[in-house]
């Protein structure tokens, strides 16, 4: 598949699948993430990519691949990672969560038709692309979970960056075995509310969300994205809430507060431009980096310098200037920079 190609099917390569147990009566129970899918013989998990064949769980959408293209890393978003460059960009087919504001849904919540590429081909198709990496993105590239700690590997035999753009529920053993092959992640943290999770992405999620953030923090470059929907997660309390927990963990984790707009299940009236101002204000009460996505505010996407304020990065759509840093530092100050480089 070459990026910006539409997928089609080819062989299938298949996996045993890791994390999971048997259960009497020919069922398996997944425990890659807080579903514990509970899955009969030939049946498939709610992420449609895990199958029970014969009482033993195999990863049935390895290196099943439904879309590729190149990318801006900025429009992961990851503004701190790697500035203006172009990431080979992969995903799966479906997802372990069943958000009724999906904003992928077609690929995400159905079957759709996808193109094995191996691992090995992976990392060859971003080589020649002038890839810096790998972004395993736009469904829940979690359930591609042996798939990634294959080509995650080889990936960085080559030199490349392994990003991953997900929603973050998983079990902390599967992902504590699979950070050493990601460099960065963007976390998308939908509500600091338990009841949140359960009702509009069908998931006990809250608690995993957060260890994941949690420990991401600490091992790899973290940005989040929360999701502005009017009514239902953008009150001042829930707002705060989230910032607080971010900003314990450090405060110059960047946040990118998005703009909803109506979409698949979900006929709420989009986020009005208030409410990101809103949002971002009080966000910038604790954090040193945040920003407004999905909408018309230019000068919310610049990065400026905490110590002297000074614009290091200037972003208009995807395009950026860097010209405020100079040699890893502030061109102003010369406080360092909170951005990780690629060769």
């Amino acid at each position: 598949m070459e990026a910006g190609r539409p997928a089609r099917y080819l062989e299938r390569r298949v996996a045993e699948a890791k994390h999971w147990r048997a259960l009497d009566d020919g069922y398996v129970e997944c425990e890659l993430c807080p579903q514990r899918c509970r899955i009969p013989d030939k049946g498939h998990g709610l992420c449609l990519g895990r199958v029970n064949r014969g009482g033993a769980l195999h990863a049935d959408n390895y290196g099943q691949c439904v879309t590729m293209s190149m990318d801006p890393v900025e429009k992961k978003p990851l503004y701190h990672f790697c500035p203006g460059r172009q990431v080979l960009s992969v995903a799966c087919n479906g997802c372990n969560l069943r958000c009724e504001f999906c904003q992928n849904w077609t690929i995400s919540q159905a079957p759709a038709v996808t193109e094995s590429i191996p691992p090995e081909k992976l990392a060859q198709i971003a080589h020649e692309n002038g890839s810096f990496g790998i972004a395993y993105t736009y469904t829940e590239p979690l359930i591609w979970f042996e798939y990634i700690l294959d080509a995650g590997a080889l990936a960085h035999e080559r030199g490349l960056k392994n990003i991953l753009v997900t929603n973050g529920i998983i079990n902390e053993e599967p992902l504590l075995e699979l950070l050493p092959v990601i460099d960065a992640m963007n976390i998308d943290l939908k509500s600091m509310r338990g009841d949140f999770y359960q009702r509009y992405c069908h998931v006990d999620g809250i608690e995993a969300a957060r260890r994941t953030i949690e420990l991401a923090a600490a091992r790899v470059h973290l940005e989040v994205t929360n999701l502005i929907i009017p009514g239902l997660n953008d009150s001042d309390e829930e707002l705060r809430d989230m910032v607080d927990f971010l900003a314990d963990i450090s405060p110059l984790i960047p946040l990118h507060i998005s703009r909803y707009f109506p979409t698949f299940k979900m006929k709420i009236p989009a986020t009005p431009l208030e409410t990101l101002e809103r949002a971002r204000r009080i966000a910038c009460e604790r954090l040193q980096y945040v920003y407004l996505g999905n909408a018309d505010r230019s000068a919310a996407s610049d990065t400026h310098c905490p110590k002297c304020g000074h614009v290091l990065v200037s972003r208009t759509g995807y395009a950026t200037d860097v010209s405020g840093i100079s040699d890893g530092a502030c061109a102003s100050c010369g406080r360092e920079a909170d951005f990780v480089w690629c060769d």
